[in-house]
């Protein structure tokens, strides 16, 4: 005979302010580790989206980033002549040789008041690179001229530093550039960058080699071929990756310094968060006393009042873990930039809350409900009959 749950809901609604207070707690820790997943998930998001899956990244081997990496021209041409890269329309082989540098940009300030500089991505395309990037569309101005020294910045840079409106002038590589355009990518990684003509850029900053190399695959499954022809070809020193591959491993290094530190702060607050619970569900059973008693000489078990106890506990943690979950749901209405710590570039992102974290957030609000009420409930399955009902 179990205990009815309508029962153990109205305990924790008798005790309302209480159940409140413990609640708040346990919602404020569940925030906590909500937004930590969120924000991974949407730094993730971020660069993995930035990649196209049939779009193949070819730098310098062992180097980290495009930044790091140079490839001479006549590697270019021979990656350019390899059977599997796709053509277009006039059979030309769709791929885009890039140059990346970073400049130092000041961001938005206060009033008269410059904002701190942060470095920012200068990348040169040429024309197929916008083909390789669909989802990189100008939402403002005008697209660059080719020959010209004309940029286009990213809505991320936009957003957030001075002096890249349309019209204004940016002074970079021994030359001012005007920026003509907007452009918008999808949430992408692409919208913390600055776009211009490859061929100015090599020539304004006085570069040898290309920084990287994308192209497009004719079938998706030749890229083990690309990759072993490349990798192994005497006069290359390049490696291959996926676009999606090489953005991800961009987040690496940020993506666990933010979990682990969200980990470490989400067992920090747990802890104060399980010792409420407990202490709130001993004061429970101090309390309720010659109600266990009486459920004991009514004929229910030890293992009973252990259940009642737990789920108890178990549905104010989830009443917590409910409220710190919809608060964290708000956070997704915030945009978040931070430094990249592969390409030392500002990064813009956002907080992103998928089914899988809502389903790990409220089970790690049991968890906190579970082993916070485990050791009232247990107490109060040990209560002996005759002693309930005489401390009554």
């Amino acid at each position: 005979m179990k205990i009815p749950l309508p029962y153990i809901a109205r305990n924790l609604w008798a005790r309302r302010l209480t159940t409140a207070l413990t609640a708040g707690g346990l919602a404020l820790v569940v925030f906590v580790f909500a937004t930590v997943l969120m924000l991974d998930e949407g730094l993730r998001t971020t660069l993995v989206t930035t990649g196209e899956y049939d779009n193949v990244v070819i730098t310098r081997r062992s180097a980290e980033t495009e930044v790091q990496s140079g490839i001479d021209r006549n590697m270019a041409n021979i990656v350019a002549s390899h059977p599997a890269i796709a053509r277009d329309a006039q059979g030309m082989p769709l791929l885009s040789k890039e140059t990346v540098v970073l400049i130092s940009l000041a961001r938005r300030g206060s009033g008269d008041t410059p904002g701190k500089a942060s470095n920012v991505v200068i990348r040169g395309a040429g024309p197929q690179g916008f083909v390789l990037r669909p989802q990189v569309h100008v939402t403002a101005g005008r697209m660059f001229r080719p020959g010209a020294s004309e940029v286009i910045v990213g809505g991320g840079i936009a957003r957030r530093f001075a002096g890249v409106a349309i019209g204004d002038r940016l002074r970079f590589g021994q030359r001012e550039w005007t920026v003509v355009g907007w452009f918008d990518a999808g949430n992408s990684g692409f919208d913390s960058e600055i776009w211009g003509d490859a061929d100015q850029l090599v020539q304004a900053f006085r570069r040898l080699a290309w920084s990287s190399m994308v192209l497009r695959l004719a079938d998706s499954a030749r890229f083990d071929q690309l990759k072993g022809d490349v990798e192994n070809d005497p006069r290359l020193t390049v490696e291959a990756r996926r676009e999606q591959t090489f953005y991800a491993d961009q987040s690496r290094a940020l993506s666990n310094f933010i979990s682990i530190l969200g980990l470490a702060l989400s067992v920090i607050f747990s802890i104060g968060a399980m010792i409420g619970a407990t202490i709130t569900m001993y004061a429970s059973v101090a309390s309720r006393t010659a109600e266990i008693g009486t459920l004991r000489a009514l004929g229910y078990q030890r293992r009973h009042i252990l259940a009642a106890f737990l789920l108890e506990a178990m549905l104010l943690a989830l009443a917590g873990g409910v409220a710190g979950l919809a608060c964290a749901s708000l956070m997704q209405m915030l945009s978040f930039s931070t430094t990249n710590f592969q390409s030392f570039a500002e990064l813009a992102f956002g907080f992103r809350l998928t089914p899988l974290i809502a389903a790990k957030t409220l089970l790690f609000a049991l968890l906190m409900g579970f082993v916070g009420g485990f050791l009232p409930a247990l107490r109060a399955a040990r209560m002996k009959i005759v002693d309930a009902l005489r401390a009554a």
